[in-house]
């Protein structure tokens, strides 16, 4: 792919997808890493504003750490074929086009331990309001 063609690609992607993490976001994950599989319910909501991005024509971008390819088999199972396993059991697959452990291009990224950027005296103000003693 040339230049020009990555442009256009990575712009689509930019402008058509929606990022969300999985963990506290979709799945409760109410025990944290606990054993390292896919062991709660969905958090409230949830389905309803995965089915309502796709009914607007976004395409949907899970991504999660427990994807990421290092991690250790659970029975077998990477992180990513149990996030998958999850989604077919609340019949949510069908409107998830990719599970990664990368933060993808997207128009926006839904994700619950991040901080909004608009200026580095803000983010710092903001951590220290929330993160320091």
């Amino acid at each position: 792919m040339d230049l020009e063609a990555y442009k256009l690609f990575q712009e689509k992607q930019n402008l058509n997808q929606i990022a969300i993490d999985f963990d506290g976001v979709i799945h409760k994950n109410s025990k944290g890493f606990h054993d390292g599989s896919v062991y709660d319910v969905p958090v409230k909501g949830s389905l309803d504003a995965i089915k309502w991005f796709y009914s607007l024509g976004f395409e949907i971008i899970i991504f999660s750490a427990k994807a990421k390819p290092d991690r250790p088999l659970l029975n077998g199972k990477t992180g990513k074929d149990l996030i998958q396993d999850w989604l077919k059991k609340y019949k949510i697959n069908k409107f998830v086009k990719e599970v990664t452990s990368e933060k993808p291009r997207a128009l926006v990224i839904i994700d619950d331990r991040c901080i909004r950027f608009e200026n580095w005296e803000k983010t710092i103000n903001f951590f220290k309001l929330n993160y320091t003693n």
